[in-house]
């Protein structure tokens, strides 16, 4: 990496804790041009009225303002001293100033899932990681230091130009339905795509082993973290980018590629169909898609044979060691409701079908189940016949996998095929 000249520059002071230039232009606003083209403001140099605790209601954290700054009082922890926007973000361009104490630690995470069951924003969103790589005490490996993708993507040495402790440094996040960006002072130092196998192979050998939901939202809030040392932010504003919609293999026919196995009961592959059936331990069984799909048309045929007890989870996440927390359109035997909608935690069921619904279960032979999610919406479908119209807030708040569901009880068997997907 690349340390300021800062003779070269004319400013004095490796750790003053002002810029040089930094009253060349106002600050906290946005110029014609920028409302023109879709930039806003999360801070307006006065107050923090635009964000709150983590999992909170309001802001008690003691972030304050100074000087036309956001600034993290150094109080924090690993556990403790995250703030978040009161909006969520999917696809976006962030920019910021940001400085940091002589030895400080900060960062800045977006697509945070807020749930109690996430005590801390970085089990779920990815982190542009803010360090004193110049004055840290202790040694940082490559993925800790500036801009890196914290603990998955490093920067480009030969761009990464990094200013001392308290001088003014400019950041900036794309994430552009799955490309991301950083950028630091003026330069693209990382770059990749979130979500491919490259992305998933060092998500699941690294620091994110026992964290599975890690980086898998497609939106969230954004999180600036006080890890114990003062920081301070200003000229924070984003530009929110369309998303693109897309079809997906959800199902390759050959093997469970895409797809991850909770639990001890037995997915396979044989004949071209993917079959789930209950093992020795006859517990719950779930295989779920590594991504998360939000807004999506699904459909795919089901055969059950022996007892038939299933379900397709949508807008749900994994719970260690494997459980899964959502929303399941129930695939089950006759007369026990295939195609209602079913919340696992909370409510139980919150779109049950009515007695003539239940005949269009065809036992022993092949059906066709349709999903259709929009926003707080969901259609269900069950042989073209409509099952389910429900609009509810608190599902048009999740977000997550699908994911199958092979029922306790032992004696299960369901086949699958014809997986089809396109996102909205």
């Amino acid at each position: 990496m690349k340390i300021k000249n800062l003779l070269l520059t004319g400013c004095i002071g490796a750790i003053a804790l002002t810029s040089c230039g930094e009253k060349d232009a106002p600050h906290n606003q946005l110029t014609d041009a920028e409302k023109s083209d879709g930039w806003e403001l999360l801070f307006d140099g006065t107050s923090l009225d635009q964000w709150r605790d983590y999992n909170g209601e309001e802001l008690t954290i003691p972030w304050f303002v100074e000087d036309g700054t956001i600034q993290a009082k150094g109080d924090g922890s690993d556990g403790s001293g995250y703030i978040v926007t009161k909006k969520q973000y999917e696809n976006f361009e962030l920019v910021w100033d940001w400085k940091i104490a002589p030895e400080g630690n900060s960062g800045v995470l977006y697509h945070v899932v807020e749930n109690p069951k996430f005590k801390v924003p970085y089990v779920t969103g990815p982190e542009y990681q803010l360090i004193d790589d110049l004055g840290f005490p202790e040694p940082l490996e490559d993925w800790q230091k500036t801009a890196a993708d914290y603990a998955m993507y490093t920067t480009d040495p030969a761009k990464t130009e990094i200013k001392p402790a308290g001088e003014w440094n400019t950041s900036k996040i794309v994430f552009d339905n799955g490309h991301v960006e950083h950028w630091l002072n003026g330069q693209k130092v990382v770059e990749f795509e979130a979500w491919t196998d490259d992305w998933h192979k060092r998500k699941n050998s690294g620091k994110w082993t026992n964290a599975p939901e890690y980086g898998l939202a497609t939106k969230g809030v954004i999180s600036l973290q006080d890890h114990g040392s003062a920081a301070w932010f200003r000229n924070v504003k984003i530009k929110e980018l369309p998303r693109k919609t897309k079809e997906v293999e959800l199902f390759n026919g050959e093997d469970l590629t895409g797809w991850e196995a909770y639990g001890t009961e037995k997915w396979y592959v044989e004949d071209g169909l993917l079959i789930c059936e209950s093992g020795p331990d006859k517990e719950y069984g779930y295989l779920a898609t590594r991504n998360y799909y939000d807004d999506f048309d699904f459909s795919v045929d089901f055969k059950q044979e022996a007892d038939g007890n299933s379900g397709v989870f949508i807008r749900s996440f994994i719970e260690p060691i494997a459980k899964v927390n959502g929303w399941q359109v129930e695939v089950a035997p006759m007369g026990h409701g295939t195609g209602g909608i079913y919340e696992s935690y909370g409510r139980g069921w919150i779109a049950e079908i009515n007695d003539e619904q239940q005949k269009i279960l065809k036992e022993r032979d092949w059906n066709n189940l349709r999903i259709r999610v929009e926003g707080d919406n969901v259609k269900t479908w069950l042989n073209d016949e409509e099952m389910v119209d429900l609009t509810d807030e608190k599902f048009g708040k999740g977000q997550g996998r699908i994911a199958l569901q092979i029922h306790d009880g032992g004696g299960i068997k369901v086949l699958w095929r014809n997986f089809k997907l396109k996102t909205l």
